[in-house]
């Protein structure tokens, strides 16, 4: 059996009286891709945010690539790759300049880094970008970047915060593959989405609902539960089960 990457037990997360994560717990393994699904409000943010370092646990006992999430957050930060729809790379360097800025970050030596960047950019077929801004790159060619800087250093886990958010159908399947093409490296994928679909290719999917998981399974072990064709269909089911509030 694979090992565990990640380990969360009774997470809480609270805002004063609040509850955003209520006694969540799951494990992932190495180089599971990993579906965090829920509508909008549902907490899949803020245990986003306590899985990769960047917010404490109330309570509850988080590892992540080994490390405590409330002990240890800066190396929980060393150990991970983090992309998010909304701000991934800077508009206003070039691609190669962003790729060296985030290999710095990631505490890459200079060399090494210049050596990935030329291995992107040919794998990406990406040679004639490198001088280009990231403002002047099509939507579906900046997402697939900024994918690949996230796992420049070639991280443990990878955070994907809905990543394909307004890209065309073609450049998400094309996503997809990079992804699959990295689990198969060992590297753990995380993925929240609100793509439906999308959560068909995942190996497991959870579904949250107020802070709380109402769903864990494979994909096709939800649909074979639910006596349904597709995860959306899962879904809807336990929408109107009452287990999610819409």
């Amino acid at each position: 059996m694979k090992n565990a990457v990640i380990s969360v037990h009774d997470l809480v997360k609270k805002f004063g009286s609040f509850v955003a994560n209520d006694h969540l717990s799951f494990e992932v393994y190495e180089g599971e891709i990993f579906g965090f699904l829920g509508a909008n409000g549902a907490g899949k943010t803020t245990a986003l945010r306590i899985l990769s370092g960047l917010s404490a646990p109330t309570s509850g006992k988080v590892l992540v690539a080994g490390f405590d999430a409330a002990r240890d957050p800066e190396k929980i930060k060393k150990n991970i790759g983090y992309m998010c729809q909304k701000f991934s790379l800077y508009n206003d360097l070039t691609v190669r300049e962003n790729i060296m800025l985030y290999g710095g970050i990631y505490g890459m030596r200079k060399a090494l880094i210049r050596e990935r960047c030329e291995e992107l950019l040919e794998r990406l077929r990406f040679m004639e970008y490198g001088n280009r801004l990231i403002s002047d790159l099509p939507l579906g060619l900046r997402q697939k970047l900024a994918f690949s800087v996230a796992v420049l250093h070639e991280p443990r886990i990878v955070f994907l915060d809905e990543p394909t958010g307004g890209v065309d159908p073609i450049t998400r399947r094309q996503f997809w593959e990079m992804i699959y093409e990295t689990a198969a490296r060992g590297i753990t994928i995380f993925v929240t989405t609100h793509y439906m679909d999308e959560a068909e290719y995942c190996d497991r999917i959870s579904i949250m609902n107020e802070g709380r998981i109402v769903a864990l399974d494979t994909p096709d072990g939800l649909k074979n539960k639910y006596r349904v064709d597709s995860v959306e269909e899962v879904f809807v089911k336990i929408v109107r089960s009452g287990k999610i509030s819409v």
